[in-house]
């Protein structure tokens, strides 16, 4: 484990009392997103270590130390825009499987015409990008061929990026990637963060293309096998400094780049609620997170509900612990749901005016 300081930010505050704790040197601003923070829980290298401190932001903030007011100015900057999108609130990607063997809804989508009239209806129903995908990343799932991936997907993104939807791709292979953006997408998910194919940094380069690079232990065939680490949160957080730092080199703009913590992906169940409860400290990497945490199996293991399908409302709570932290995008199924239960929270948390249409007196 090196011996990199960590600062969580952590005392968190909303609405009028953030914008008033920043405006009087009490707090500072968690990624611009109106969250405001008072504290660091601030940790060298593994988070047992004895040095593990409670600091004050603003006294910190104060520091002769470069490269803790480049860490604290990546933290507390704002995240301006991706894709097109503004990231002054949390925005919702709709998840679309084009697969026969999705985790969730068990191939529903598997055909074009089914995933189409699913995309618009995620998109009806508000999700600001919808997500396809044409190759399973379910824990124990089998590669699927190139040719089957694009069979299932391109006719798919094409239809719907040529009705105006925000589309992006969610795959790992280059072609793919590639041939996806020619047909209209515009983002690139990739779990492998671009090291799975070794043209796929080049291709998003090339197309100066929005991406999101994730986190995944192994492969997913393989991810749940008793996953290691550790310390779980720093381990990550390691990761995804290390890649969003790879994709810069390849000449990717940092303001094209989201970073996703990858829950669900080659964790257990309680590495996925650490990371959950430690989301605020990914805003070090000073790029905009994307938390996909909808109908996963560790919300089955908290709410004993084993049908994937039935875990909206736990999902809605992963959801809205995310967007709590600050986090700019959500990636989920239950869009509709997401949506209400996150308008409802930023209006009782300060956010937006309190009147609303219709009040009755």
């Amino acid at each position: 484990m090196n011996g990199r300081l960590y600062l969580r930010p952590v005392g968190l505050l909303y609405g009028d009392i953030a914008l008033a704790a920043i405006a009087g040197g009490k707090g500072l601003s968690l990624a611009g997103s109106g969250v405001a923070f008072t504290h660091f829980d601030a940790f060298t290298g593994h988070r047992n270590d004895e040095n593990r401190t409670l600091l004050a932001a603003p006294d910190l903030a104060k520091s002769d130390d470069p490269a803790i007011i480049r860490w604290i100015e990546q933290i507390s900057g704002p995240r301006v825009q991706f894709a097109g999108i503004s990231l002054d609130q949390p925005r919702l990607m709709g998840i679309v499987n084009v697969t026969p063997d999705s985790f969730s809804d068990g191939g529903k989508y598997a055909s074009g015409k089914t995933a189409i009239r699913q995309s618009r209806l995620l998109a009806a129903e508000g999700a600001d990008i919808i997500d396809i995908g044409g190759e399973s990343t379910r824990p124990g799932a089998e590669d699927v061929s190139e040719e089957e991936e694009y069979s299932r997907v391109i006719h798919v993104v094409e239809t719907l990026s040529g009705e105006g939807v925000r589309v992006s791709i969610d795959t790992r292979r280059a072609n793919i990637m590639s041939a996806a953006l020619e047909a209209g997408a515009q983002i690139v998910n990739d779990i492998s963060a671009l090291q799975f194919d070794a043209g796929s940094a080049a291709i998003v380069a090339k197309a100066q293309c929005p991406v999101i690079l994730m986190h995944v232990k192994g492969e997913p065939k393989t991810m749940q096998n008793n996953p290691q680490y550790e310390d779980v949160v720093a381990n990550v957080f390691d990761h995804l400094l290390a890649r969003v730092e790879a994709a810069v080199e390849a000449g990717i703009d940092r303001s094209m780049i989201v970073a996703d913590p990858g829950i669900g992906f080659g964790k257990t169940f309680g590495q996925n609620l650490e990371l959950l409860e430690y989301l605020t400290l990914f805003h070090m990497l000073g790029v905009p997170i994307l938390v996909g945490a909808s109908r996963k199996g560790f919300i089955g293991a908290v709410t004993g509900v084993s049908d994937a399908s039935e875990r909206a409302s736990g999902s809605v709570g992963a959801a809205l612990a995310s967007v709590m932290q600050g986090v700019q995008i959500l990636r989920v199924h239950d869009v509709a749901e997401t949506r209400q239960a996150i308008e409802v929270w930023r209006r009782a948390s300060g956010f937006g005016e309190k009147s609303v249409v219709g009040e009755r007196v």
